[in-house]
């Protein structure tokens, strides 16, 4: 068995969870105009690589503190129907399917509390997420762990694959396909570095080292 991993936001989903999230947040008027404009300064800053991993979560985890979560997981669901499943898309639907005798992970900097249902929902049984910290059955708002962003990624990885007596390095094939340039640590790690309707900096990286590009948003599916 060989390995698969699969960024999610920007790859598998034409848009970021915790950005959409924010969104969906300021819509039902749980954020301010102002906490809304940070969220748009937050996404521009993650994407040119600018941000800290810690500074990252931290951000897009503090609102939740200030809920209870029986209301936070009636608006899970409302975020998932609304603004999660038009952004799933068919391609990556796809692309999953041609690695199902693969070990199939998706591996994410966005927390579990959001990426769990998404994973499930595209049919993935393995998820490597943030781990938000909750205490007495409220988040805190504070990260429990290593944030899986940049070589954090690489970190909760091995761990994973640790408690399944595995490793990295084991596999004789493995595919990481993301977006992002905070994902290059991760990238240069496996055996088929994929990038994903990538970034500027990422796709120069990609055309400069001969690894493979591909677009899920184009019409016409990608052979392995």
């Amino acid at each position: 068995m060989n390995l698969a991993l699969f960024d999610l936001d920007n790859t598998l989903l034409s848009g970021d969870t915790d950005t959409e999230w924010f969104a969906f947040l300021a819509e039902q008027g749980v954020l301010s105009a102002a906490e809304q404009q940070a969220n748009q300064g937050m996404d521009r800053r993650y994407r040119a690589g600018e941000a800290s991993a810690l500074e990252y979560v931290r951000f897009y985890l503090a609102p939740y503190a200030r809920h209870d979560m029986p209301r936070l997981l009636s608006w899970r669901d409302a975020f998932l129907r609304e603004r999660i499943g038009p952004r799933m898309l068919p391609r990556a639907r796809e692309l999953l399917a041609i690695h199902a005798h693969d070990l199939v992970v998706i591996i994410t900097a966005t927390n579990r509390f959001l990426t769990e249902p998404i994973a499930r929902a595209f049919g993935v049984e393995h998820l490597i997420a943030t781990e938000p910290q909750i205490v007495d059955g409220r988040f805190t708002g504070d990260v429990d762990g290593t944030p899986c962003m940049r070589e954090g990624k690489i970190e909760r990885l091995e761990q994973w694959l640790g408690q399944r007596a595995q490793r990295l390095a084991g596999f004789e094939k493995s595919w990481f396909y993301s977006d992002s340039i905070n994902d290059l640590p991760l990238l240069e790690r496996v055996t088929h570095p994929v990038a994903v309707d990538a970034d500027e900096r990422l796709a120069a990286i990609a055309r400069g080292r001969g690894w493979r590009s591909i677009s899920l948003r184009a019409p016409r599916a990608d052979a392995r």
